[in-house]
């Protein structure tokens, strides 16, 4: 297994990555007629486009085939003085997970922040899910909540911020 840089080629695997993570991770979470429309070709579309403006990153498999990746940069929303970075996605496949990957493309988003100055960074998780528990294993402290709607189910996401990158 290998994080390095997603490239153009990537965002077919990303893509699927995407819409396979969210179907096991947010099964009960999000109405299922939500999942069941998420398409593979929408997303890699949107990930065409993003991998050129943004920094992701991927973890392949020996097969050269992703199997998770990771994207960040300057905080979106505005809402978080002394924030300033964010870690926009993380999502593996879900028999991936608990293999110590997500730690792995972390690194290299934090690296990237860190190179433009930013020290600090949030990322939102929905309450449900159970990797609030990753979050918090590697340091990251509940900082906001903030409910979200998502095909029509009210749902809480937890912001955690980190205050200190590379500590």
């Amino acid at each position: 297994m290998k994080i390095r840089k997603a490239e153009l080629s990537d965002a077919k695997g990303i893509a699927k990555v995407h819409v396979d993570s969210w179907r096991t991770t947010y099964a009960n979470i999000i109405p299922d007629e939500y999942l069941d429309q998420l398409s593979y070709e929408r997303r890699e579309q949107l990930w065409l486009s993003q991998i050129p403006q943004s920094q992701v990153f991927v973890a392949v498999n020996d097969k050269n085939e992703v199997i998770g990746f990771s994207s960040g940069g300057r905080e979106r929303s505005g809402k978080y003085e002394g924030y300033d970075g964010e870690l926009s996605s993380i999502y593996i496949l879900k028999e991936y997970q608990g293999l110590g990957i997500g730690r792995l493309l972390i690194e290299p988003v934090v690296n990237e922040l860190t190179k433009l100055g930013i020290n600090s960074m949030i990322v939102l998780v929905l309450e449900d899910n159970k990797s609030t528990l990753f979050y918090e294993a590697i340091g990251g402290k509940v900082i906001d909540t903030v409910e979200v709607e998502i095909a029509g189910k009210k749902l809480n996401e937890l912001v955690y911020g980190w205050n200190h990158l590379n500590e």
